[in-house]
């Protein structure tokens, strides 16, 4: 199986695939590559729908360049070279996955902080590191983390030496569902509103009885089913005979 850096034509060859929505899997067969290498070349350079080889390789040949120029950072922080990891491979995979925490809707540096603090083995991390590690301004982090900290997606707590952490916990995920939950009740409970100011009998009205009707629908299944998973969270993964995660 080859290995090294992707090169233009099979850049090409992944735009061709794309195109003819072939899977990740299929193209990398192609290929010969990992699944993996197919699965984060796309995603760090725009997703499946607008993902171009030309732009995506001169994107590549820039991190690069940066790269070279910042040879400090090549070495990796001790947190990406910890229990063996490949220092290169978790940056190109904390880019993809804040790419694809920008797709869901995530405001860019909001997705920087929140994925630092994901592929954090202690789940947490004070202003400070994160100004190391995303070579940003305090002001930039503390932005970040408000508008997160709004959307229950991070929490704040003081560490022993009365230091302020951002954390993100295994119940973090399970409080923001509940957020999500309400936020589209309130939708549901602002579309009949307007159902009495239209007239129960117009057409536009029908219409907003039937989205309120859907939002409950979705918003009761969001609870409903974060409830029931919720001790997913606090779970560890089993293991499979090779070692990696399986389902629970």
């Amino acid at each position: 199986m080859p290995g090294g850096r992707l090169t233009q034509q099979e850049r090409q060859q992944i735009a061709l695939g794309l195109a003819d929505d072939l899977s990740y899997a299929e193209i990398a067969r192609r290929l010969d590559r990992p699944t993996s290498t197919v699965t984060r070349e796309v995603m760090r350079n725009g997703g499946p729908t607008t993902y171009r080889a030309d732009l995506a390789h001169r994107a590549t040949e820039r991190r690069a360049h940066r790269r070279k120029q910042a040879a400090p950072r090549r070495a990796g922080t001790p947190e990406q070279q910890a229990h063996g990891r490949d220092a290169e491979a978790v940056r190109e995979y904390e880019e993809v996955l804040t790419t694809v925490l920008m797709q869901s809707g995530t405001p860019k540096m909001m997705a920087r902080v929140l994925a630092c603090l994901y592929i954090s083995d202690a789940g947490s991390l004070t202003a400070a590191e994160l100004v190391q590690h995303l070579h940003v301004s305090p002001a930039s982090v503390s932005k970040a983390i408000a508008y997160l900290e709004g959307q229950g997606l991070v929490r704040r707590e003081r560490d022993e030496g009365r230091r302020e952490r951002y954390v993100v916990d295994d119940d973090v995920w399970y409080q923001s569902m509940l957020a999500s939950a309400r936020g589209t009740a309130h939708l549901a409970e602002t579309a009949r509103q307007g159902v009495s100011i239209l007239g129960p009998d117009t057409p536009a009205a029908a219409r907003l009885e039937n989205i309120a009707r859907f939002v409950d629908f979705v918003s009761e299944s969001i609870v409903r089913a974060a409830v029931q998973a919720r001790e997913v969270l606090h779970t560890p993964p089993q293991r499979t005979s090779n070692g990696s995660p399986g389902s629970t």
